[in-house]
């Protein structure tokens, strides 16, 4: 693997991670909550107009092209664990911008997560 390579797959997670958070801040926003009780057209309505949901979209569609580079220039079987990241930057962002707890739990998962990723890159 290429230094270029290693950014992008690092780029292409960073997105992907930036997403969920997006999408989440969107989906728990109070016009959303509201219009998810009110009926379909409102909940589609306020879905599609909220800022951060557009935002978590287009950072998935970006996520996507990075990764297709990726995938043009690295075997599919070295790349894809390193999709892992994402659960572990995913449970930190939450962390920090969502103020969700961190639980021993979620601590070990992810250090097995972390453990498998590191066994991948090295062979």
């Amino acid at each position: 693997m290429t230094f270029f390579v290693f950014i992008l797959i690092i780029i292409s997670i960073f997105l992907s991670v930036s997403a969920q958070i997006l999408l989440k801040n969107g989906m728990s926003s109070q016009s959303v909550t509201q219009a998810l009780s009110s009926g379909p057209i409102d909940s589609i309505l306020s879905i599609v107009t909220n800022i951060s949901v557009i935002s978590g979209l287009s950072a998935y569609v970006a996520s996507v092209g990075f990764w297709l580079i990726v995938l043009s220039r690295m075997d599919v079987s070295k790349a894809y664990p390193f999709v892992g990241l994402g659960f572990i930057l995913t449970m930190l962002f939450a962390y920090v911008f969502l103020n969700e707890p961190i639980t021993l739990m979620k601590l070990v998962g992810t250090s097995f997560v972390f453990i498998g990723i590191i066994l991948v890159s090295m062979s």
